[in-house]
């Protein structure tokens, strides 16, 4: 019997004593830090050991250690209950650790993050080059001619910070319990957080600019040597950027992309996160995203450079369906015998009671769409008459073309530029101008380092007469009181005879303001470091439209405006006052002299600003394609096309024999 009570207590302690005192031995090894730092390592540590249990990855001492709490859990409550609350301060330490490392992987990554560095650098130069881009759209704005410079910079940056908070929480998560992570992947997919997601406004585009990133970043880490020296990593990048070029194609939003774009996005993102992994020289990163950020740059600024000149090249040419129309026209006029040749109504020309319109223009097509769109909308067509004025070339096309299409009741007037005899460079200091060798050296050697770098100057129309004819009203039209001036690129969508009835208050000129915005003032038109303007002008002067302009002759002629005009084109021979053109002379001009109309009579900028108000555009009396993409060229814009289409007959049998097209 004592025997037996022997061997029970000898199998009490091998069963149950000798799990305690190892156990509580291994603890006792667990010893207290001797600073904060060492005890946040020694919790990592701890933690990380026992997150690696999860995977079956297991030290020796974690199965010591995690091997006795089985025994303790079978034993009595006193001691199961010890047990817990060792578990669950064990818990808590381990929750600590692991809000503690994914804080200084936070920390360390805000610290060391090589592209947030750059992109700040950029998104100052931004910042401080803001008023130089002020000044190239004014350039670009200006009522003459302009195009709308899309600048697209800040984006790259933009990018690159949504993919710096992106990078950033998925690292934390990595951080995290894995079995907590694959939960959450079997409910649903992990969506990569931005901070216009946190804000609860998500763009059309966030994962088309997040890839276009990951693109950027993964050439990044591709071109480091640490990258290079790992032939696995390598050839895994460049299956990643395989994959995401052609998962982003064309796509512009994300309703474009596949449905596996999502996936791409996130396995990307992890060999992303392995190349960062590997890189432990940031400044070699720092380095070669700036090299690549001034590239770029660099790249942007002779495309816009090019495409400048292409589209100043293209508004200069005639598409090929524009230069057969004047061909086939001339010929038939010439075959027409003499009284084929007048147009009906001629004794109207000159009567003061009707409502007279000028266009100066060599564009058959454009002259036809302003003359139709006046009269489609004129309340009584028979009471307006239009005075045309073009060159010697497409004078006989001009004629022909309004001699087959008469506009209805209205009457019509096709004059020839060199027929008026008095227009001469005796009596035109810019007549005598355009001839001059230098303005043709000007023109056409552009190439010389002394010429003019703004190309916007060097278009043809500024040669051509017909161009500075406005300022020669009352000599063309000596018996009228007022005239209604019309560009060649406008549209007329209201009745216009209200501007006859109009009270000038003693001005010569009605048009329409445009200092809505800073850059349409003086002060970007004329040169005010020249003692002569600064001394006779106000550089915050609002300027106005050419284009639709109501002209009282009466008052021109009493207050002698040609012979101003004349003073200050001489004083502005060697081009020092102003750039060539007829707006800035015209602000001279008409200074002082200008009645200004309502904003609705005249609308601008659909020859280069995609972003006019659509209000303002259905009410405008009158809508101007100033800028270079006119409506009848392949480069116009696409949306305002249609307000110039609808008033050209393509089904006319010149237009389809020249194969024009709407």
């Amino acid at each position: 019997m004592v025997l037996t009570r022997q061997v029970v207590l000898l199998m009490l302690c091998v069963t149950v004593i000798t799990p305690i005192v190892l156990y509580t031995e291994r603890l006792g090894t667990f010893t207290a830090p001797s600073s904060k730092e060492d005890f946040i390592e020694d919790v990592t540590t701890f933690a990380l050991n026992a997150d690696s249990s999860h995977l079956n990855v297991l030290p020796q001492e974690t199965l010591a250690l995690e091997e006795p709490i089985g025994v303790i859990y079978s034993d009595n409550s006193t001691s199961s209950k010890n047990s817990t609350q060792d578990l669950q301060v064990e818990s808590r330490d381990h929750v600590s650790a692991r809000v503690l490392s994914a804080t200084d992987e936070e920390d360390q990554t805000q610290r060391e993050n090589p592209i947030k560095q750059v992109t700040d650098g950029v998104e100052q130069g931004n910042q401080s080059s803001t008023s130089e881009k002020a000044d190239a759209a004014s350039e670009n704005d200006s009522g003459e001619d302009a195009i709308d410079a899309g600048d697209n910079d800040g984006k790259l940056s933009d990018l690159e910070h949504v993919s710096d908070n992106a990078s950033q929480n998925m690292e934390v998560k990595q951080e995290q319990d894995p079995t907590e992570t694959s939960k959450v992947n079997n409910k649903e997919p992990i969506q990569p957080k931005t901070e216009k997601q946190n804000d609860q406004t998500v763009p059309s585009d966030a994962q088309v600019r997040q890839l276009k990133d990951q693109l950027i970043r993964a050439k990044v880490y591709l071109s480091l040597p640490a990258t290079r020296n790992n032939p696995h990593l390598t050839r895994e990048l460049r299956l990643r950027i395989k994959e995401v070029q052609r998962t982003l194609g064309d796509a512009s939003r994300d309703s474009e992309l596949p449905r596996n774009a999502n996936e791409r996005m996130k396995a990307m993102e992890q060999s992303l996160v392995k190349g960062k992994q590997m890189q432990d020289d940031c400044a070699s990163v720092v380095k070669k995203l700036r090299a690549m950020l001034h590239s770029t740059e660099e790249q942007l600024r002779v495309h816009k450079k090019q495409a400048m000149f292409l589209t100043q090249l293209t508004a200069k040419t005639l598409p090929k369906g524009l230069h057969c129309l004047p061909l086939r026209l001339t010929t038939e006029y010439y075959q027409l015998n003499s009284s084929q040749q007048q147009f009906p109504n001629q004794e109207k020309l000159e009567d003061p009671r009707l409502y007279h319109y000028a266009i100066f223009s060599d564009n058959i097509l454009a002259a036809a769409v302003v003359v139709n769109s006046t009269v489609t909308h004129a309340k009584d067509p028979s009471k307006h008459v239009f005075h045309i004025v073009t060159d010697r070339l497409n004078y006989a096309a001009m004629r022909m073309w309004f001699l087959v299409n008469l506009p209805g009741k209205a009457t019509i007037q096709v004059q020839n530029v060199e027929e008026f005899t008095w227009l001469n460079s005796s009596y035109s200091p810019v007549l005598k101008q355009l001839g001059s060798q230098s303005m043709i050296d000007y023109y056409f050697r552009a190439h010389r380092a002394s010429s003019d770098s703004n190309l916007k100057f060097r278009n043809p129309k500024y040669l051509s007469i017909l161009n500075h004819l406005r300022f020669y009203l009352p000599e063309i039209f000596p018996k009228l009181n007022k005239v209604l001036f019309l560009d060649d690129d406008i549209v007329v969508q209201k009745d216009l005879t209200g501007l006859w009835s109009l009270d000038l208050k003693g001005n010569v000129n009605g048009a329409v303001e445009t200092c809505g915005e800073s850059f349409h003032r003086f002060d970007r038109y004329l040169n005010f470091s020249n003692p002569l303007i600064a001394k006779n002008f106000d550089p915050r002067a609002c300027g106005w439209a050419y284009g639709m302009n109501i002209f009282d002759l009466v008052e021109w002629k009493r207050q002698n405006i040609t012979e101003v005009y004349h003073n200050w084109q001489k004083l502005n021979h060697d081009r020092q006052l102003w750039k060539l053109g007829t707006l800035p002379p015209g602000l001279i001009t008409f200074w002082k002299r200008t009645f200004p109309l309502n904003r609705s009579w005249h609308v601008l900028g659909l020859g280069y600003n995609p972003n006019v108000n659509r209000r303002d555009l259905e009410r405008a009396a009158v809508i101007h394609y100033n800028g270079n993409m006119k409506p009848w060229l392949e480069i116009s814009i696409p949306k305002y096309k249609s307000y110039w289409t609808k008033h050209v007959d393509f089904d006319h049998t010149y237009m389809r024999e020249c194969n024009i097209n709407p």
